[in-house]
């Protein structure tokens, strides 16, 4: 018992690292130098802020493919934002754009969370009608051309392409680490304190684990599934405007088919398909996986389609290990 749940525990690591070692044999460790370690870094933050609600969503036996589209519209209407700010003082104009995409994220995730809870529609459904209602509007309000972000305000950037600590305590060597990179620490802390440190989360592992139980000892159903939907929608605007910073424009595009990575993200790193398990670590490691397996793709000088098929055949793996593991248990 010990060894399997040993091997539970801690197989992804032990896939992760073997991954690693084979790229940095086969590239002559060009791939694990420093400045390649930050632009992978540099790269993960938009999909795990948005993986972090998803674990929250998925652990409650939920689903939500709107994420992508919600990335592209708070995107948007954030950097239109920046743009009608010009005469305010630098700070608050930044302020208000980021406040804008975060509020424009929490509002249409609390419309899915509402219209899921309230009318009892399946959340595969009202989040895929979510994905095209928000989609549309992104490319309708930008009439199909990406927002710039204004030349006063260029310093905005530096939410996405900023670098902290550059050449630290004297080491030459040493890359520096993104500001988005800092950002998404910062939120799997709380999001991992959250989860497996306070009464919030427990109720959304009991939601997901049983929701008949759940209802019958007392905690509010749909209060929690709202929550979380509408969680995840801030967490989207949250990405979308640090996409903006990193392309230096509120592109309508931002976040096509997302969804798809960070559900495989989710899943992969241990979040049950039927809800009632996941962690925010067993996430980071999966998007991790994922970030490293297409930076892998590019330097071994394989189409980049191998990654989709790799991706494919991992989730597919994580996938059935976690139906064959629900099968044991019952």
């Amino acid at each position: 018992m010990k060894l399997r749940k040993l091997i539970e525990t801690h197989s992804l690591w032990v896939f992760l690292i073997a991954l690693i070692v084979v790229l940095a044999v086969q590239t002559d460790f060009a791939f694990v130098r420093p400045e390649n370690a930050t632009n992978i870094l540099s790269q993960m933050p938009v999909e795990m802020l948005i993986a972090l609600g998803m674990t929250l969503v998925i652990i409650t036996a939920g689903i939500d493919l709107s994420v992508g589209s919600l990335v592209g519209v708070a995107g948007v209407l954030g950097t239109m934002a920046l743009t009608v700010s010009t005469r305010l003082p630098l700070y608050l104009a930044f302020f208000i754009a980021i406040l804008a995409s975060v509020l424009v994220g929490f509002a249409c995730g609390s419309i899915s969370g509402l219209v899921i809870t309230r009318f009892g529609i399946p959340p595969f459904v009202a989040t895929l009608a979510m994905m095209f209602v928000c989609r549309g509007l992104a490319f309708i309000i930008c009439r199909e051309k990406p927002v710039e972000i204004p030349i006063e305000y260029e310093r905005f950037t530096f939410l996405g392409r900023g670098i902290l600590g550059k050449g630290l305590l004297g080491l030459k060597w040493f890359p520096g680490i993104p500001l988005s990179g800092v950002i998404m620490l910062a939120g799997i802390i709380f999001f991992h304190v959250l989860l497996s440190g306070t009464v919030f989360g427990r109720q959304i592992y009991a939601v997901g684990g049983n929701e008949e139980a759940a209802r019958l000892s007392g905690i509010n159903v749909k209060k929690i599934k709202f929550l979380v939907y509408a969680v995840t929608g801030a967490l989207c605007g949250l990405s979308g405007i640090i996409q903006s910073a990193t392309l230096g424009s509120g592109d309508p595009k931002s976040g096509d088919k997302w969804e798809l990575q960070v559900i495989a993200a989710v899943v992969v790193g241990g979040t049950s398909l039927f809800g009632g398990k996941g962690t925010i670590i067993g996430t980071f490691v999966g998007v991790l996986l994922i970030r490293v397996l297409a930076v892998g793709v590019n330097f071994l000088g394989f189409s980049r389609f191998w990654q989709y098929v790799v991706l494919g055949s991992v989730l597919l793996l994580a996938v059935l290990v976690d139906t064959l593991s629900k099968r044991v248990k019952s």
